[in-house]
Protein backbone atom coordinates (compact mmCIF):
# COMPACT_ATOMS: atom_id res chain seq x y z
CA UNK A 1 0.00 0.00 0.00
CA UNK A 2 1.29 3.34 -0.62
CA UNK A 3 1.64 6.31 1.50
CA UNK A 4 -0.72 8.42 -0.43
CA UNK A 5 -3.30 5.61 0.34
CA UNK A 6 -2.84 5.29 4.12
CA UNK A 7 -3.01 9.36 4.28
CA UNK A 8 -6.64 9.72 2.91
CA UNK A 9 -8.39 6.31 4.32
CA UNK A 10 -11.76 6.12 3.35
CA UNK A 11 -13.64 5.42 6.18
CA UNK A 12 -13.64 2.84 8.92
CA UNK A 13 -14.35 -0.54 10.46
CA UNK A 14 -17.40 -0.09 12.39
CA UNK A 15 -19.29 -3.59 12.69
CA UNK A 16 -19.87 -6.93 10.92
CA UNK A 17 -18.97 -10.75 10.43
CA UNK A 18 -17.61 -13.30 8.89
CA UNK A 19 -20.40 -14.31 7.42
CA UNK A 20 -22.26 -11.24 6.38
CA UNK A 21 -19.41 -8.88 5.72
CA UNK A 22 -18.26 -5.70 7.07
CA UNK A 23 -19.91 -2.28 7.40
CA UNK A 24 -17.95 0.64 7.56
CA UNK A 25 -18.39 4.15 8.13
CA UNK A 26 -17.17 6.33 5.73
CA UNK A 27 -14.80 9.60 6.51
CA UNK A 28 -16.63 13.06 6.43
CA UNK A 29 -14.50 14.28 3.73
CA UNK A 30 -15.49 11.12 1.62
CA UNK A 31 -18.30 11.38 -0.79
CA UNK A 32 -20.95 8.89 -0.80
CA UNK A 33 -20.97 9.24 -4.45
CA UNK A 34 -17.47 8.04 -4.94
CA UNK A 35 -18.21 4.29 -3.74
CA UNK A 36 -19.02 1.61 -6.47
CA UNK A 37 -20.42 -1.60 -6.04
CA UNK A 38 -17.30 -3.48 -7.23
CA UNK A 39 -14.71 -1.37 -6.28
CA UNK A 40 -11.77 -3.38 -4.66
CA UNK A 41 -10.80 -2.28 -1.45
CA UNK A 42 -8.19 -3.12 1.10
CA UNK A 43 -8.64 -2.89 5.18
CA UNK A 44 -5.93 -2.82 7.59
CA UNK A 45 -6.30 -4.86 10.84
CA UNK A 46 -3.59 -5.00 13.59
CA UNK A 47 -2.03 -8.02 12.08
CA UNK A 48 -3.57 -8.99 9.15
CA UNK A 49 -4.70 -7.12 5.63
CA UNK A 50 -8.33 -7.98 3.90
CA UNK A 51 -9.16 -7.56 0.37
CA UNK A 52 -12.55 -7.13 0.32
CA UNK A 53 -15.27 -6.23 -2.62
CA UNK A 54 -17.57 -3.52 -1.98
CA UNK A 55 -21.48 -5.02 -2.39
CA UNK A 56 -23.45 -2.30 -1.26
CA UNK A 57 -23.52 1.39 -0.43
CA UNK A 58 -25.82 3.57 2.20
CA UNK A 59 -26.33 6.45 4.02
CA UNK A 60 -26.91 6.94 7.42
CA UNK A 61 -27.86 9.35 10.22
CA UNK A 62 -27.08 10.01 13.91
CA UNK A 63 -30.35 11.09 15.05
CA UNK A 64 -34.08 10.32 13.61
CA UNK A 65 -34.88 14.05 14.08
CA UNK A 66 -32.66 14.98 11.13
CA UNK A 67 -34.64 12.31 9.32
CA UNK A 68 -37.87 13.80 10.66
CA UNK A 69 -36.94 17.46 9.74
CA UNK A 70 -34.79 17.22 7.16
CA UNK A 71 -32.49 21.13 6.40
CA UNK A 72 -33.69 22.24 2.96
CA UNK A 73 -31.87 22.11 -0.09
CA UNK A 74 -30.77 26.04 -0.21
CA UNK A 75 -29.26 25.56 3.52
CA UNK A 76 -25.84 24.79 2.53
CA UNK A 77 -24.67 25.74 5.92
CA UNK A 78 -26.60 23.36 7.78
CA UNK A 79 -25.87 20.79 5.28
CA UNK A 80 -22.60 21.10 5.69
CA UNK A 81 -22.73 21.22 9.41
CA UNK A 82 -25.05 17.87 9.47
CA UNK A 83 -22.05 16.37 6.86
CA UNK A 84 -19.79 13.26 8.68
CA UNK A 85 -21.74 13.78 11.93
CA UNK A 86 -25.18 13.75 11.89
CA UNK A 87 -25.27 12.21 8.40
CA UNK A 88 -22.85 10.17 6.81
CA UNK A 89 -22.01 7.00 4.29
CA UNK A 90 -21.60 3.84 4.69
CA UNK A 91 -20.68 0.71 2.56
CA UNK A 92 -20.70 -2.92 3.04
CA UNK A 93 -17.75 -5.01 2.39
CA UNK A 94 -16.83 -8.58 1.65
CA UNK A 95 -13.57 -9.70 2.37
CA UNK A 96 -12.27 -12.36 0.12
CA UNK A 97 -8.74 -12.79 0.77
CA UNK A 98 -6.45 -11.87 3.64
CA UNK A 99 -2.70 -11.82 4.27
CA UNK A 100 -0.74 -12.06 7.80
CA UNK A 101 2.71 -11.12 8.11
CA UNK A 102 4.71 -14.28 10.10
CA UNK A 103 6.75 -11.50 11.93
CA UNK A 104 6.46 -8.00 13.39
CA UNK A 105 9.80 -7.96 10.37
CA UNK A 106 7.37 -7.22 7.95
CA UNK A 107 5.42 -3.97 9.75
CA UNK A 108 8.15 -1.48 9.25
CA UNK A 109 8.91 1.96 8.68
CA UNK A 110 11.02 3.41 5.81
CA UNK A 111 14.13 3.70 8.45
CA UNK A 112 13.67 0.14 9.25
CA UNK A 113 12.18 0.36 12.47
CA UNK A 114 9.03 -2.26 13.73
CA UNK A 115 5.59 -0.51 14.04
CA UNK A 116 1.88 -0.89 13.74
CA UNK A 117 0.91 0.79 11.09
CA UNK A 118 -2.00 2.72 13.47
CA UNK A 119 0.06 3.88 16.08
CA UNK A 120 1.15 7.51 14.51
CA UNK A 121 5.07 8.26 14.09
CA UNK A 122 6.59 11.36 14.59
CA UNK A 123 5.26 12.25 11.46
CA UNK A 124 1.95 11.67 12.15
CA UNK A 125 1.67 8.11 10.50
CA UNK A 126 3.41 5.20 10.03
CA UNK A 127 4.92 4.51 6.38
CA UNK A 128 3.45 0.42 6.16
CA UNK A 129 5.62 -1.30 3.12
CA UNK A 130 4.31 -4.61 2.64
CA UNK A 131 6.13 -7.39 1.51
CA UNK A 132 6.74 -8.13 -2.03
CA UNK A 133 4.61 -10.70 -4.49
CA UNK A 134 6.85 -13.49 -4.27
CA UNK A 135 7.17 -13.75 -0.55
CA UNK A 136 3.37 -12.93 0.54
CA UNK A 137 1.01 -15.75 0.25
CA UNK A 138 -2.82 -14.53 0.30
CA UNK A 139 -5.42 -17.12 2.39
CA UNK A 140 -8.67 -17.21 2.82
CA UNK A 141 -10.56 -15.40 4.81
CA UNK A 142 -11.03 -16.77 8.69
CA UNK A 143 -11.40 -13.95 10.49
CA UNK A 144 -11.90 -10.08 10.67
CA UNK A 145 -10.61 -6.85 11.36
CA UNK A 146 -10.77 -4.99 14.69
CA UNK A 147 -13.21 -2.44 15.52
CA UNK A 148 -12.07 0.96 13.32
CA UNK A 149 -9.72 -0.63 11.32
CA UNK A 150 -8.91 1.69 8.38
CA UNK A 151 -9.96 1.16 4.85
CA UNK A 152 -8.17 2.14 1.83
CA UNK A 153 -8.54 2.05 -1.71
CA UNK A 154 -6.42 -0.52 -3.51
CA UNK A 155 -3.37 0.34 -4.89
CA UNK A 156 -1.98 -0.71 -8.46
CA UNK A 157 0.98 -2.95 -5.70
CA UNK A 158 -2.05 -4.48 -3.84
CA UNK A 159 -4.09 -6.03 -7.36
CA UNK A 160 -0.55 -7.29 -8.78
CA UNK A 161 -0.09 -9.27 -6.19
CA UNK A 162 -3.61 -10.30 -5.77
CA UNK A 163 -4.20 -10.77 -9.51
CA UNK A 164 -0.66 -11.01 -10.74
CA UNK A 165 1.22 -9.80 -13.91
CA UNK A 166 0.55 -10.61 -17.43
CA UNK A 167 4.06 -10.87 -18.10
CA UNK A 168 4.67 -13.27 -15.01
CA UNK A 169 7.24 -16.06 -16.45
CA UNK A 170 6.30 -18.52 -13.68
CA UNK A 171 2.53 -18.32 -14.97
CA UNK A 172 0.17 -18.15 -17.90
CA UNK A 173 -1.43 -14.78 -16.52
CA UNK A 174 -3.82 -13.41 -19.37
CA UNK A 175 -5.03 -9.72 -18.96
CA UNK A 176 -9.33 -9.83 -18.99
CA UNK A 177 -9.69 -6.41 -18.29
CA UNK A 178 -9.38 -3.27 -15.63
CA UNK A 179 -10.83 -2.96 -12.64
CA UNK A 180 -13.96 -0.23 -12.70
CA UNK A 181 -11.96 2.82 -11.19
CA UNK A 182 -8.18 2.22 -12.02
CA UNK A 183 -5.93 1.81 -15.05
CA UNK A 184 -4.28 -1.58 -13.84
CA UNK A 185 -5.02 -5.39 -15.48
CA UNK A 186 -6.80 -7.17 -13.95
CA UNK A 187 -5.02 -11.26 -15.07
CA UNK A 188 -6.49 -14.98 -14.83
CA UNK A 189 -4.41 -17.64 -14.26
CA UNK A 190 -5.07 -19.59 -17.24
CA UNK A 191 -3.31 -22.76 -16.75
CA UNK A 192 -5.95 -23.17 -13.78
CA UNK A 193 -8.51 -21.55 -16.35
CA UNK A 194 -8.39 -24.93 -18.71
CA UNK A 195 -8.15 -27.22 -15.56
CA UNK A 196 -11.76 -27.16 -15.17
CA UNK A 197 -14.66 -26.68 -17.37
CA UNK A 198 -15.77 -22.43 -17.30
CA UNK A 199 -18.69 -20.66 -18.43
CA UNK A 200 -19.52 -16.91 -19.92
CA UNK A 201 -22.83 -15.59 -19.19
CA UNK A 202 -24.46 -12.90 -19.77
CA UNK A 203 -28.39 -11.85 -21.30
CA UNK A 204 -28.12 -10.79 -25.12
CA UNK A 205 -26.47 -8.24 -26.37
CA UNK A 206 -23.89 -8.06 -23.59
CA UNK A 207 -20.62 -9.00 -25.88
CA UNK A 208 -20.28 -12.52 -24.57
CA UNK A 209 -19.19 -13.33 -27.96
CA UNK A 210 -16.86 -11.18 -27.75
CA UNK A 211 -15.19 -11.81 -24.26
CA UNK A 212 -15.42 -15.81 -25.52
CA UNK A 213 -12.98 -14.09 -28.49
CA UNK A 214 -11.31 -12.38 -25.69
CA UNK A 215 -10.67 -15.51 -24.10
CA UNK A 216 -9.53 -17.76 -26.74
CA UNK A 217 -7.67 -15.59 -27.71
CA UNK A 218 -5.33 -15.49 -24.61
CA UNK A 219 -5.31 -19.61 -24.69
CA UNK A 220 -4.12 -19.79 -27.88
CA UNK A 221 -1.72 -17.13 -27.57
CA UNK A 222 0.00 -18.53 -24.08
CA UNK A 223 -0.52 -21.98 -25.28
CA UNK A 224 -2.58 -23.45 -22.70
CA UNK A 225 -4.83 -25.49 -24.45
CA UNK A 226 -5.38 -26.78 -27.76
CA UNK A 227 -9.12 -25.58 -28.81
CA UNK A 228 -12.50 -27.09 -30.61
CA UNK A 229 -14.85 -24.03 -31.22
CA UNK A 230 -18.13 -24.85 -32.46
CA UNK A 231 -18.97 -21.54 -34.17
CA UNK A 232 -22.51 -21.48 -34.86
CA UNK A 233 -23.01 -18.20 -36.05
CA UNK A 234 -19.59 -17.99 -37.53
CA UNK A 235 -18.23 -15.02 -34.80
CA UNK A 236 -14.81 -16.70 -34.34
CA UNK A 237 -13.10 -18.50 -36.92
CA UNK A 238 -13.26 -15.04 -39.44
CA UNK A 239 -14.64 -11.45 -39.39
CA UNK A 240 -17.03 -10.87 -37.27
CA UNK A 241 -19.57 -7.55 -37.01
CA UNK A 242 -18.80 -5.16 -34.30
CA UNK A 243 -21.55 -3.91 -31.99
CA UNK A 244 -22.30 -0.48 -32.11
CA UNK A 245 -23.77 1.95 -34.54
CA UNK A 246 -20.85 2.01 -37.21
CA UNK A 247 -20.92 -1.12 -39.34
CA UNK A 248 -17.49 -2.33 -38.94
CA UNK A 249 -15.98 -6.14 -38.60
CA UNK A 250 -13.15 -7.40 -36.41
CA UNK A 251 -10.99 -10.19 -36.41
CA UNK A 252 -11.42 -13.67 -36.26
CA UNK A 253 -8.72 -16.16 -34.88
CA UNK A 254 -8.12 -17.61 -37.62
CA UNK A 255 -7.01 -13.65 -38.63
CA UNK A 256 -5.09 -13.22 -35.75
CA UNK A 257 -3.22 -16.64 -35.56
CA UNK A 258 -2.89 -17.81 -39.01
CA UNK A 259 -0.44 -20.34 -38.34
CA UNK A 260 -2.28 -21.94 -35.46
CA UNK A 261 -5.75 -21.95 -36.58
CA UNK A 262 -8.05 -24.57 -38.63
CA UNK A 263 -11.29 -23.42 -40.10
CA UNK A 264 -13.45 -26.16 -41.02
CA UNK A 265 -17.03 -25.61 -42.85
CA UNK A 266 -20.29 -26.94 -43.05
CA UNK A 267 -21.28 -24.58 -45.52
CA UNK A 268 -18.15 -23.97 -48.28
CA UNK A 269 -20.11 -21.15 -50.45
CA UNK A 270 -20.89 -19.07 -47.08
CA UNK A 271 -17.31 -19.16 -45.61
CA UNK A 272 -16.18 -18.78 -49.96
CA UNK A 273 -19.01 -15.75 -49.56
CA UNK A 274 -17.28 -14.57 -46.55
CA UNK A 275 -13.52 -14.73 -47.64
CA UNK A 276 -12.66 -17.11 -45.35
CA UNK A 277 -8.92 -17.89 -46.61
CA UNK A 278 -7.88 -21.79 -46.42
CA UNK A 279 -11.11 -23.17 -45.30
CA UNK A 280 -11.54 -26.86 -44.79
CA UNK A 281 -14.83 -28.53 -45.87
CA UNK A 282 -16.92 -30.61 -43.59
CA UNK A 283 -18.78 -33.47 -43.98
CA UNK A 284 -20.57 -36.43 -42.35
CA UNK A 285 -22.23 -39.55 -43.04
CA UNK A 286 -25.28 -41.16 -42.06
CA UNK A 287 -23.07 -44.35 -41.44
CA UNK A 288 -21.39 -41.97 -38.28
CA UNK A 289 -24.61 -41.35 -36.64
CA UNK A 290 -25.51 -43.29 -34.01
CA UNK A 291 -28.54 -43.46 -31.72
CA UNK A 292 -26.87 -41.22 -28.94
CA UNK A 293 -26.68 -38.90 -31.39
CA UNK A 294 -29.95 -38.76 -32.50
CA UNK A 295 -31.50 -38.84 -29.29
CA UNK A 296 -29.96 -35.69 -27.99
CA UNK A 297 -31.96 -33.81 -31.23
CA UNK A 298 -34.83 -35.57 -30.50
CA UNK A 299 -36.40 -32.50 -29.07
CA UNK A 300 -36.02 -30.60 -32.92
CA UNK A 301 -36.92 -34.00 -34.90
CA UNK A 302 -40.31 -34.24 -32.91
CA UNK A 303 -39.01 -38.05 -32.08
CA UNK A 304 -40.88 -39.42 -29.43
CA UNK A 305 -39.65 -42.27 -26.91
CA UNK A 306 -41.37 -44.90 -28.66
CA UNK A 307 -39.86 -43.92 -31.80
CA UNK A 308 -35.69 -44.23 -30.33
CA UNK A 309 -36.64 -47.33 -28.80
CA UNK A 310 -36.81 -48.77 -32.59
CA UNK A 311 -34.38 -47.08 -33.56
CA UNK A 312 -32.13 -49.10 -31.20
CA UNK A 313 -33.59 -52.10 -32.83
CA UNK A 314 -32.86 -51.16 -36.24
CA UNK A 315 -29.37 -50.46 -34.68
CA UNK A 316 -29.00 -53.63 -34.04
CA UNK A 317 -30.26 -55.08 -36.96
CA UNK A 318 -28.01 -53.43 -39.53
CA UNK A 319 -25.54 -51.46 -37.28
CA UNK A 320 -23.75 -48.68 -38.79
CA UNK A 321 -25.78 -48.17 -41.90
CA UNK A 322 -29.56 -48.32 -39.74
CA UNK A 323 -30.45 -44.90 -41.16
CA UNK A 324 -29.58 -45.69 -44.68
CA UNK A 325 -31.57 -48.92 -44.78
CA UNK A 326 -34.67 -47.17 -42.58
CA UNK A 327 -34.51 -44.34 -45.73
CA UNK A 328 -35.04 -47.05 -48.28
CA UNK A 329 -37.10 -48.93 -46.35
CA UNK A 330 -41.17 -49.16 -48.35
CA UNK A 331 -44.05 -49.89 -46.10
CA UNK A 332 -44.14 -53.40 -46.88
CA UNK A 333 -40.50 -53.93 -45.54
CA UNK A 334 -41.55 -52.06 -42.48
CA UNK A 335 -43.72 -54.06 -42.25
CA UNK A 336 -42.14 -57.34 -42.27
CA UNK A 337 -38.87 -56.04 -40.47
CA UNK A 338 -41.79 -55.23 -37.49
CA UNK A 339 -43.23 -59.10 -37.64
CA UNK A 340 -39.26 -60.20 -37.49
CA UNK A 341 -37.77 -57.96 -35.07
CA UNK A 342 -40.84 -57.39 -32.80
CA UNK A 343 -40.68 -53.53 -33.67
CA UNK A 344 -43.94 -50.97 -33.86
CA UNK A 345 -44.47 -50.32 -37.24
CA UNK A 346 -46.54 -46.87 -36.40
CA UNK A 347 -42.86 -45.56 -34.56
CA UNK A 348 -40.44 -46.81 -37.24
CA UNK A 349 -42.52 -45.15 -40.01
CA UNK A 350 -42.55 -41.70 -37.45
CA UNK A 351 -39.25 -42.10 -37.41
CA UNK A 352 -38.60 -42.58 -40.95
CA UNK A 353 -40.21 -39.55 -42.06
CA UNK A 354 -38.71 -37.37 -39.15
CA UNK A 355 -35.29 -38.52 -40.16
CA UNK A 356 -35.90 -37.38 -43.93
CA UNK A 357 -35.18 -33.53 -43.00
CA UNK A 358 -31.35 -35.05 -42.88
CA UNK A 359 -31.56 -35.01 -46.35
CA UNK A 360 -31.83 -31.25 -46.62
CA UNK A 361 -28.76 -30.65 -44.77
CA UNK A 362 -25.74 -29.53 -47.29
CA UNK A 363 -23.49 -31.67 -45.07
CA UNK A 364 -24.76 -34.87 -45.30
CA UNK A 365 -23.29 -37.47 -47.21
CA UNK A 366 -24.25 -41.02 -47.26
CA UNK A 367 -20.78 -42.00 -48.02
CA UNK A 368 -18.32 -39.64 -47.46
CA UNK A 369 -14.89 -39.70 -49.51
CA UNK A 370 -12.82 -39.52 -46.24
CA UNK A 371 -13.44 -39.17 -42.47
CA UNK A 372 -13.36 -35.91 -41.51
CA UNK A 373 -13.91 -36.11 -37.68
CA UNK A 374 -10.56 -37.76 -37.81
CA UNK A 375 -9.13 -35.11 -39.92
CA UNK A 376 -10.21 -32.82 -36.89
CA UNK A 377 -8.78 -34.77 -34.69
CA UNK A 378 -5.37 -35.22 -36.82
CA UNK A 379 -5.50 -30.90 -36.88
CA UNK A 380 -5.85 -30.99 -32.62
CA UNK A 381 -3.15 -33.22 -32.18
CA UNK A 382 -0.67 -31.64 -34.09
CA UNK A 383 -1.35 -28.56 -31.64
CA UNK A 384 -3.60 -26.93 -34.41
CA UNK A 385 -6.59 -25.14 -32.55
CA UNK A 386 -10.31 -25.97 -34.88
CA UNK A 387 -13.11 -23.71 -35.34
CA UNK A 388 -16.23 -25.36 -36.97
CA UNK A 389 -18.05 -22.73 -38.98
CA UNK A 390 -21.91 -23.69 -39.20
CA UNK A 391 -22.77 -20.82 -42.34
CA UNK A 392 -26.23 -21.51 -43.45
CA UNK A 393 -26.45 -24.52 -41.38
CA UNK A 394 -26.57 -22.59 -38.21
CA UNK A 395 -30.62 -24.06 -37.02
CA UNK A 396 -30.07 -25.94 -34.06
CA UNK A 397 -31.14 -29.45 -35.26
CA UNK A 398 -27.48 -28.95 -37.11
CA UNK A 399 -25.56 -27.16 -34.40
CA UNK A 400 -26.93 -30.02 -31.71
CA UNK A 401 -26.25 -33.13 -34.05
CA UNK A 402 -22.96 -32.13 -35.64
CA UNK A 403 -21.48 -31.59 -31.88
CA UNK A 404 -22.67 -34.08 -30.10
CA UNK A 405 -21.16 -36.35 -33.04
CA UNK A 406 -17.95 -34.79 -33.21
CA UNK A 407 -17.25 -34.21 -29.33
CA UNK A 408 -18.49 -37.58 -28.52
CA UNK A 409 -15.54 -39.26 -31.19
CA UNK A 410 -13.06 -36.98 -29.69
CA UNK A 411 -13.89 -37.82 -26.39
CA UNK A 412 -13.51 -41.57 -26.82
CA UNK A 413 -10.15 -40.73 -28.82
CA UNK A 414 -8.60 -38.96 -25.76
CA UNK A 415 -10.01 -41.16 -23.14
CA UNK A 416 -8.05 -43.79 -24.64
CA UNK A 417 -5.03 -41.50 -25.11
CA UNK A 418 -4.77 -40.78 -21.31
CA UNK A 419 -5.35 -44.13 -20.55
CA UNK A 420 -2.43 -44.37 -22.31
CA UNK A 421 -0.82 -42.00 -20.06
CA UNK A 422 -1.57 -43.44 -16.73
CA UNK A 423 -0.26 -46.93 -17.66
CA UNK A 424 2.84 -45.88 -19.34
CA UNK A 425 3.61 -42.54 -17.16
CA UNK A 426 5.45 -40.87 -20.30
CA UNK A 427 5.74 -37.19 -20.08
CA UNK A 428 5.22 -37.88 -24.17
CA UNK A 429 2.14 -39.36 -23.81
CA UNK A 430 0.50 -36.88 -21.80
CA UNK A 431 -2.12 -35.29 -24.18
CA UNK A 432 -2.25 -31.56 -24.42
CA UNK A 433 -5.47 -30.53 -22.88
CA UNK A 434 -8.24 -29.79 -25.20
CA UNK A 435 -11.06 -26.96 -24.60
CA UNK A 436 -14.10 -27.53 -26.65
CA UNK A 437 -16.67 -24.07 -26.94
CA UNK A 438 -19.84 -24.76 -27.18
CA UNK A 439 -23.07 -21.69 -27.10
CA UNK A 440 -26.58 -22.27 -26.20
CA UNK A 441 -25.31 -24.76 -23.75
CA UNK A 442 -28.64 -25.40 -21.76
CA UNK A 443 -29.76 -27.24 -24.88
CA UNK A 444 -26.62 -29.52 -24.27
CA UNK A 445 -26.95 -29.54 -20.33
CA UNK A 446 -30.92 -29.26 -19.64
CA UNK A 447 -31.54 -31.59 -16.18
CA UNK A 448 -33.62 -33.84 -18.65
CA UNK A 449 -30.74 -34.90 -20.69
CA UNK A 450 -27.80 -33.71 -19.28
CA UNK A 451 -27.00 -37.16 -17.55
CA UNK A 452 -27.17 -39.38 -20.92
CA UNK A 453 -24.90 -36.71 -22.88
CA UNK A 454 -21.57 -36.68 -23.44
CA UNK A 455 -20.98 -32.69 -22.51
CA UNK A 456 -22.48 -33.73 -19.46
CA UNK A 457 -19.80 -36.35 -18.86
CA UNK A 458 -16.90 -33.94 -19.56
CA UNK A 459 -18.27 -31.36 -17.24
CA UNK A 460 -18.52 -34.14 -14.65
CA UNK A 461 -14.89 -35.56 -15.22
CA UNK A 462 -12.91 -32.05 -13.81
CA UNK A 463 -10.43 -32.42 -17.08
CA UNK A 464 -10.10 -36.16 -16.06
CA UNK A 465 -8.90 -36.86 -19.60
CA UNK A 466 -7.33 -33.53 -20.07
CA UNK A 467 -10.88 -32.67 -22.17
CA UNK A 468 -12.50 -29.38 -20.86
CA UNK A 469 -15.72 -27.13 -21.94
CA UNK A 470 -16.15 -23.48 -22.45
CA UNK A 471 -19.67 -23.14 -22.49
CA UNK A 472 -21.25 -19.74 -23.75
CA UNK A 473 -24.85 -19.25 -22.91
CA UNK A 474 -27.60 -16.52 -21.73
CA UNK A 475 -29.83 -18.94 -19.61
CA UNK A 476 -27.59 -20.30 -16.72
CA UNK A 477 -30.51 -21.44 -15.38
CA UNK A 478 -31.64 -23.92 -18.01
CA UNK A 479 -28.32 -25.56 -17.30
CA UNK A 480 -28.27 -28.26 -14.75
CA UNK A 481 -27.48 -27.54 -11.18
CA UNK A 482 -24.84 -30.50 -11.10
CA UNK A 483 -23.10 -29.18 -14.31
CA UNK A 484 -23.20 -25.51 -12.60
CA UNK A 485 -21.57 -26.72 -9.44
CA UNK A 486 -18.69 -27.88 -11.47
CA UNK A 487 -18.18 -25.13 -13.70
CA UNK A 488 -14.57 -24.00 -12.36
CA UNK A 489 -15.06 -20.21 -13.58
CA UNK A 490 -17.68 -17.75 -14.49
CA UNK A 491 -17.56 -15.07 -16.20
CA UNK A 492 -20.73 -13.37 -16.13
CA UNK A 493 -22.10 -10.07 -17.97
CA UNK A 494 -25.60 -8.37 -16.62
CA UNK A 495 -28.26 -10.81 -16.10
CA UNK A 496 -31.51 -9.69 -15.21
CA UNK A 497 -33.75 -12.89 -14.57
CA UNK A 498 -33.92 -13.86 -11.17
CA UNK A 499 -33.27 -17.26 -11.73
CA UNK A 500 -30.23 -17.00 -13.94
CA UNK A 501 -28.67 -15.25 -11.08
CA UNK A 502 -29.05 -18.37 -8.79
CA UNK A 503 -27.93 -20.09 -11.01
CA UNK A 504 -24.74 -18.47 -11.44
CA UNK A 505 -23.83 -18.18 -7.73
CA UNK A 506 -24.79 -22.37 -7.41
CA UNK A 507 -21.89 -24.29 -5.01
CA UNK A 508 -20.53 -20.51 -4.16
CA UNK A 509 -20.17 -19.50 -0.62
CA UNK A 510 -20.87 -15.95 0.31
CA UNK A 511 -22.46 -15.02 -2.61
CA UNK A 512 -25.23 -12.77 -0.72
CA UNK A 513 -23.49 -9.50 -1.37
CA UNK A 514 -21.92 -11.01 -5.07
CA UNK A 515 -26.13 -10.96 -6.56
CA UNK A 516 -26.23 -6.98 -5.96
CA UNK A 517 -22.64 -6.57 -7.73
CA UNK A 518 -24.11 -8.51 -10.77
CA UNK A 519 -27.28 -6.63 -10.93
CA UNK A 520 -25.45 -3.62 -11.01
CA UNK A 521 -22.86 -4.25 -13.86
CA UNK A 522 -23.67 -1.81 -17.12
CA UNK A 523 -24.92 -4.08 -20.26
CA UNK A 524 -21.82 -3.21 -21.78
CA UNK A 525 -17.60 -4.22 -21.66
CA UNK A 526 -18.47 -5.26 -17.90
CA UNK A 527 -18.03 -8.66 -15.80
CA UNK A 528 -17.78 -10.26 -13.03
CA UNK A 529 -15.24 -13.09 -13.03
CA UNK A 530 -15.29 -15.31 -9.78
CA UNK A 531 -13.98 -19.06 -9.33
CA UNK A 532 -11.16 -21.68 -9.86
CA UNK A 533 -8.64 -18.96 -12.03
CA UNK A 534 -8.77 -16.10 -10.00
CA UNK A 535 -8.12 -15.81 -6.25
CA UNK A 536 -11.46 -13.57 -5.52
CA UNK A 537 -14.41 -12.63 -6.97
CA UNK A 538 -13.36 -9.30 -9.09
CA UNK A 539 -15.44 -6.58 -11.50
CA UNK A 540 -14.10 -5.59 -14.34
CA UNK A 541 -13.95 -3.39 -17.42
CA UNK A 542 -13.27 -5.61 -19.88
CA UNK A 543 -10.44 -5.55 -22.16
CA UNK A 544 -11.42 -4.11 -25.76
CA UNK A 545 -10.99 -6.50 -28.34
CA UNK A 546 -9.46 -3.88 -31.20
CA UNK A 547 -6.97 -2.98 -33.10
CA UNK A 548 -4.72 -2.32 -30.06
CA UNK A 549 -5.44 -5.51 -28.94
CA UNK A 550 -4.69 -7.23 -32.04
CA UNK A 551 -1.36 -5.60 -31.80
CA UNK A 552 -0.64 -6.52 -28.06
CA UNK A 553 -1.97 -10.52 -28.87
CA UNK A 554 0.24 -10.84 -32.08
CA UNK A 555 3.26 -12.09 -32.37
CA UNK A 556 4.87 -13.12 -35.56
CA UNK A 557 7.56 -15.38 -34.06
CA UNK A 558 4.88 -17.79 -32.78
CA UNK A 559 2.44 -17.65 -35.89
CA UNK A 560 4.37 -19.54 -38.72
CA UNK A 561 5.71 -22.67 -37.54
CA UNK A 562 9.14 -24.00 -40.03
CA UNK A 563 7.82 -26.16 -42.55
CA UNK A 564 9.99 -28.88 -41.37
CA UNK A 565 8.73 -28.74 -38.14
CA UNK A 566 4.69 -28.55 -38.99
CA UNK A 567 5.38 -31.51 -41.26
CA UNK A 568 6.89 -33.60 -38.67
CA UNK A 569 4.34 -32.20 -35.74
CA UNK A 570 1.61 -33.60 -38.63
CA UNK A 571 2.81 -36.67 -39.01
CA UNK A 572 3.28 -37.38 -35.60
CA UNK A 573 -0.60 -36.75 -35.20
CA UNK A 574 -1.14 -39.04 -38.20
CA UNK A 575 0.70 -42.22 -36.71
CA UNK A 576 -0.93 -41.82 -33.49
CA UNK A 577 -4.37 -42.17 -34.95
CA UNK A 578 -3.45 -44.71 -37.35
CA UNK A 579 -2.89 -43.33 -40.47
Amino acid sequence: MTNDNLLQPLGSVIQGSLTGGLEVRLHPDISVEDMRVGKFLVVQGMRSRFFCMLTDVALGTANARIIASPPSWEDTFLRDVLAGSGTYGTINLSPMLMFTPESDESLTTTDGKSVNPFVPSSTGLASFQPQTSTTMELLPVKTIPSHFSQVYEASVDDFRRVFGWEDDINRKNFSIGKPLDMDVPVCIDLNRFVERSNGVFGKSGTGKSFLTRLLLAGVIRKNAAVNLIFDMHSEYGWEAVAEGKNVNTVKGLKQLFPGRVEVYTLDPESSKRRGVRDSQELYLSYEQIEVEDVKLCSRDLGLSEAALDNANILYSEFGKSWIVQLLNMTNEEIEMFCEEKRGHKGSIMALQRKLLRLDGLKYMRAVCPQNYISKILQSLEAGKNVVIEFGSQSNMLSYMLVTNMITRRIHEHYVKKADKFLQSKNPSDRPTPLMITIEEAHRFLDPAIVQSTIFGTIARELRKYFVTLLVVDQRPSGIDNEVMSQIGTRITALLNDDKDIDAIFTGVSGAGGLRSVLAKLDSKQQALILGHAVPMPVVVRTRPYDSSFYSEIGDAAWEEKPDAEVFAAAELAKADLGF
